[in-house]
């Protein structure tokens, strides 16, 4: 009679060990999705609009440029120091969670096994930022005419904007279709709305 129990637990000990490990599987893959989809669009759309901007009241190659680049330096910062603090902060909390749970204080961060890595989301966001930047600087680099370099930008910006929605749809296992006209027309609401404003104030004289 006492083996029936053992038993039982020994063939049950498995699935229940499984469930735990798939499920925060998932939400890791979840966290590195969120930033590296985040970061390249963010990168993309606030640098394109960055040149568009600036390409609304000044035509010169190399003030568009320059501004792409400040625009991709200081946004892979502020991408960086953003997610490393949030993280940091989910860290702490999921540490301190653990102590409660186990009674410890004692808990080293080397034992916290699965729990999100600060250091390595700051570089996932930092890169995926200046990847997304890099798309219209490179599309208007090494064009001169104005109204060419205007066009070819938002072309490569436009490709790039589908693509990062179908790859942000295909692997959160959500509508292609949708997602991918959700994050073409945010983006292009962005550069037309930044190109608009600036000329605006542009034509009233500011200087």
């Amino acid at each position: 009679m006492t083996t029936i129990p053992v038993n039982s637990i020994v063939h049950h000990q498995p699935t229940l060990e499984l469930e735990p490990k798939d499920l925060f599987d998932y939400s890791k893959r979840s966290q590195w999705l969120r930033a590296a989809v985040l970061g390249a669009n963010d990168g993309l759309v606030s640098t394109a609009s960055l040149m568009m901007g600036v390409g609304a009241v000044k035509q010169d190659i190399k003030a568009m440029i320059l501004t792409g680049f400040a625009g991709l330096v200081a946004g892979a910062c502020s991408m960086a120091i953003g997610e490393f603090v949030s993280v940091y902060s989910q860290f702490d909390i999921e540490v301190a969670q653990l102590k409660r749970d186990f009674n410890r204080r004692d808990i080293e961060v080397a034992e916290a096994d699965g729990l999100p890595n600060p250091w390595q989301a700051a570089a996932a966001s930092a890169l995926a930022f200046s990847l997304g930047a890099m798309v219209p600087l490179l599309a208007a680099s090494f064009i001169k005419p104005y109204k060419v370099r205007i066009l070819v930008m938002a072309g490569a910006v436009t490709v790039a904007l589908a693509v990062f929605g179908w790859l942000g749809a295909a692997l959160g296992r959500a509508p292609a279709v949708k997602s991918t006209i959700r994050v073409v027309v945010g983006g292009w609401m962005a550069m037309a709305i930044t190109y608009g404003l600036t000329r605006l104030i542009g034509a009233k004289g500011l200087h």
